[in-house]
């Protein structure tokens, strides 16, 4: 018997969360569960919406809630689920408090299991009103699926969920048969007139991602250009920062790109400087690609990358060493195709979108008595 879970998503634009979300829902094994995506009629979904239709899952528009008509954002969500009377609702969260209005209309609507993905855990207001819209979301949630074992620690002890409403599920990413191939052409427009070394960080241009160490880090390697891929707030004081570090002629701002695999493919290296993290895509799809990784060593990242085997582990805002892991990669060719391979093989082996599918899926039996 096919059942139906509905996907829900918040936000107005296409992050990791969103991604990690598209993934599950192509995994899904379709003779047990239909998905059905349900997101807000915003033009940042659109990249979501998309990818939901190319995958044949039909995806259902609702108005933003509005913090001056929350009863009517609500309503309709509610009017959703007991039209589609979904047998689980499964929310995707950014932050602990991101769709709390969908988990609120499913429960009204007295959906049988509420289950939700905590995909990153972010300090947040915890005045009297949060703490209580957090225990209340808390409380109409069967089942909390944390990406890492980071993230059930902090919902655990920051936030004291239960025990027995956590688990972790890690994210996973279709992983391809075999790595892609470097387009030639691309690869000389990366480094046209720069140093024939290419490290690559795509990643959005916020605090969290640590790109004021990495171009810091740049500084010290004077034999590699830095490619940049993503967009936010802070691209163009990162720009300045570059330019005032003196590496500016050497760093390759691109902004937003839709072909990361394309240019993983072209890189010799990839460098996640995150601050914090719950488990990031960007990893897995660098390790799949068979790119070595230097990364931060923070909680949930260093549990896809195993220092020395899989990829470098550095400390967080500490330019002078990310920079020596750098150098020492493009020196020791050796050891960069070795960490590449190890990666490669462990993403396959426990990260893909079929494992993340399998353990989400057998969520939804516990949870609806199924299993």
């Amino acid at each position: 018997m096919t059942r139906r879970v509905v996907h829900y998503v918040d936000s107005g634009v296409f992050g990791g969360s969103e991604e990690a979300a598209l993934h599950l829902m192509a995994a899904l094994d379709r003779g047990r569960w239909e998905p059905l995506l349900l997101h807000h009629a915003e033009v940042g979904t659109a990249r979501l919406v998309d990818g939901a239709a190319q995958l044949g899952i039909r995806t259902i528009a609702v108005p933003p809630v509005e913090p001056g008509n929350v009863r009517a954002g609500v309503r309709r969500m509610r009017e959703v689920f007991r039209a589609e009377r979904p047998a689980v609702v499964h929310a995707h969260l950014s932050w602990p408090l991101a769709c709390r209005y969908g988990v609120l209309a499913a429960w009204l609507a007295r959906v049988p299991a509420i289950v939700a993905t905590a995909q990153l855990y972010v300090d947040f207001w915890q005045e009297r009103h949060g703490r209580l819209q957090q225990r209340l979301m808390t409380a109409a949630l069967r089942r909390i699926i944390a990406v890492s074992h980071e993230v059930k620690a902090r919902y655990a002890g920051d936030l004291r969920v239960p025990e027995h409403k956590l688990t972790v599920v890690p994210n996973g990413i279709p992983v391809p048969r075999v790595p892609g191939r470097a387009d030639p052409a691309l690869r000389a427009r990366l480094v046209e007139g720069r140093p024939d070394y290419v490290v690559l960080t795509p990643a959005r241009f916020h605090e969290q991602k640590g790109h004021a160490y990495l171009l810091e880090a740049a500084v010290q390697v004077p034999d590699a250009t830095f490619v940049l891929a993503g967009e936010g707030s802070l691209r163009a004081e990162m720009e300045r920062r570059a330019r005032e570090l003196g590496v500016a002629g050497r760093c390759v701002f691109l902004g937003q790109r839709s072909d990361v695999p394309a240019l993983l493919a072209a890189a010799d290296l990839f460098v996640l400087p995150s601050l914090f993290e719950g488990l990031p895509l960007s990893v897995l799809e660098a390790m799949a690609a068979a790119r070595p990784v230097i990364a931060t060593a923070i909680g949930g990242t260093d549990e896809v990358v195993t220092d020395g085997v899989t990829g470098l582990l550095v400390p967080p805002r500490d330019p002078a060493a990310l920079g020596s892991a750098i150098r020492r990669l493009r020196a020791d060719s050796k050891l960069a195709r070795r960490l590449a391979a190890a990666g490669r093989d462990r993403v396959e082996r426990e990260f893909s979108s079929d494992v993340t599918a399998r353990g989400a899926m057998r969520v939804y039996d516990e949870v609806t008595g199924a299993a």
